[in-house]
């Protein structure tokens, strides 16, 4: 059985072997890891298994995976049939929370169309995810794992970097697919920090990282006018700042004098 890539989903299939080693390997970064037992892990996308070979060759992993192509689906239950229930059949976009086990590590050869979504589903389940590890398009892997100070840096590096330490591992060149995609992938890895609140308002955060982001050639006083509304004379030592220039401690500082001056006089 054949299982085509489909366009319409982004598919490119990974076909070096070498490099879906090295993705597998990007899910070890401690010795401590390593000697685990039964730890859950979810693929998300496995096409035609090329990733889940090397994972179910890993002892110390309990494999789950989700794909959305039924025809990977099928292929998938031929090639694996012990697998059974732990193959969902899904978008790990809309999938219930419950489908996964509490807490599991996240894989995949994430398509292009969709890996930012993907990793806003990462945060929102942040708690329960403490290690994700997988490939997307080069510039968007740079720009997730990208400092303070940089070109690429911008919301998402910000809102990711809040609660996880995010390593670019390497790149992987157009020709390790089928059919070859027009970019280069680059392979990230995230490691869940030691962050269990933020300093501030979360939601007030994240209005404030995508508002200044939004009007990135902006000063930080400029930028965040159409948050502040009506409200005249905030000031804070970030005004002259633009947004790339501030870390995710001063997002935090600045995300308390916003909620403090929104707040006062209210």
């Amino acid at each position: 059985m054949e299982v085509r890539p489909k366009k319409s989903l982004g598919q490119h299939f990974l076909n070096d072997l070498k490099v879906a080693a090295r993705i597998v390997d990007g899910l070890w970064p401690e010795k401590e890891m390593r000697s685990g037992a039964g730890i859950p892990v979810v693929e998300v996308g496995p096409g035609t298994g090329v990733l889940t070979d090397f994972l179910l060759e890993r002892p110390c992993l309990d494999y789950h995976a989700i794909e959305l192509d039924r025809e990977s689906v099928g292929f998938l239950q031929k090639k694996y049939p012990g697998l059974g229930s732990r193959l969902i059949e899904g978008d790990f976009l809309t999938a219930a929370r419950s489908v996964f086990p509490p807490r599991f590590l996240l894989i995949g050869n994430f398509p292009y169309n969709i890996s930012s979504q993907i990793f806003i589903r990462v945060l929102e389940w942040r708690d329960s995810i403490p290690l994700v590890t997988g490939m997307l398009q080069k510039e968007v892997a740079e720009r997730f794992c990208a400092p303070p100070g940089s070109k690429t840096y911008g919301i998402l590096s910000v809102l990711l970097q809040a609660w996880y330490d995010a390593e670019y591992l390497f790149t992987v060149p157009a020709g390790a697919f089928s059919p070859p995609p027009k970019v280069q992938s680059g392979v990230i890895r995230l490691v869940r920090n030691r962050r269990t609140a933020l300093d501030c308002p979360e939601e007030l955060f994240r209005k404030v990282v995508k508002t200044t982001f939004n009007q990135r050639r902006k000063t930080i006083h400029n930028s965040l006018k159409p948050l502040l509304g009506e409200k005249k004379g905030f000031v804070s030592p970030f005004s002259g700042l633009r947004p790339e220039q501030l870390g995710i401690e001063e997002f935090v500082a600045l995300t308390q004098q916003v909620a403090a001056f929104l707040n006062a006089g209210s």
